[in-house]
């Protein structure tokens, strides 16, 4: 063996890997090592409790599997669309955005939305005033109205610099508040989730429902940016 070879060295460049009958490699996962699969980790505190009383509620028949099922599945469908469907009504009409503003639950069920059992406060922002949503503790979030937290949000980084220096994480986001613009961080709790009702852009007029609603993202109903038309 020469000084340029050692044991287990790879298939010569000149000789390919060998292929199974449909042209693909017969063993792919030779170009990626073993790594520990998710459940190899031990289980945490809080997804034991999940576990242990999500079994004594089926077994007691408060739900059944399937509806545990269902209930997932339903709430892995939710979206930001739903939330920008409420700001897009609340910029087109003035009335339902004093009643969203006042009463969210109720204000949603006009457009046929449940948004879920835990209040949700909906901050306008303002000429004056930038609003900015943050769970310090966890990850609260109006997940029955925006769907699944970005993963940003739940990062330790953001829950805590977005209090500390809320302009400094705007900045980062490509989103620059004037200095005599005021910012108010909102902290999330489980008793009580928010929703930012950002400014309506300018040069929207005459815009329907559908496509405003086309302006208003995820990232903006969180307060971390501003819609832009066009």
């Amino acid at each position: 063996m020469s000084g340029h070879e050692h044991a287990g060295a790879p298939a010569h460049p000149h000789h390919p890997p060998p292929r199974g009958p449909d042209g693909y490699e017969a063993d792919p996962t030779r170009h990626h090592p073993p790594g520990p699969d998710l459940e190899d980790a031990p289980l945490a505190h809080h997804q034991v409790m999940q576990m242990a009383v999500t079994s004594l509620l089926i077994e007691k028949g408060i739900f059944s599997a399937d509806d545990m099922r269902a209930q997932i599945e339903r709430m892995d469908a939710l979206t930001p669309a739903r939330g920008a469907r409420l700001v897009a009504r609340a910029w087109s009409d003035d009335g339902f955005r004093r009643r969203l503003l006042a009463d969210s639950k109720a204000a949603a069920t006009e457009l046929g939305m449940d948004i879920g059992p835990v209040p949700i406060l909906v901050m306008e922002n303002t000429p004056d005033t930038h609003n900015l949503v943050v769970c310090t503790l966890c990850s609260c979030y109006p997940r029955f109205l925006l769907g699944i937290p970005p993963d940003w949000y739940k990062s330790r980084s953001y829950r805590s610099r977005a209090v500390r220096e809320p302009r400094r994480v705007l900045t980062e986001f490509g989103t620059e508040i004037d200095s005599e613009r005021r910012i108010r961080v909102h902290d999330s709790t489980a008793d009580m989730r928010y929703m930012v009702l950002p400014m309506r852009p300018s040069g929207t007029e005459g815009m329907s429902e559908e496509a405003l609603a086309d302006l208003v993202t995820r990232d903006s109903l969180i307060g971390v940016t501003e819609p832009h038309a066009g």
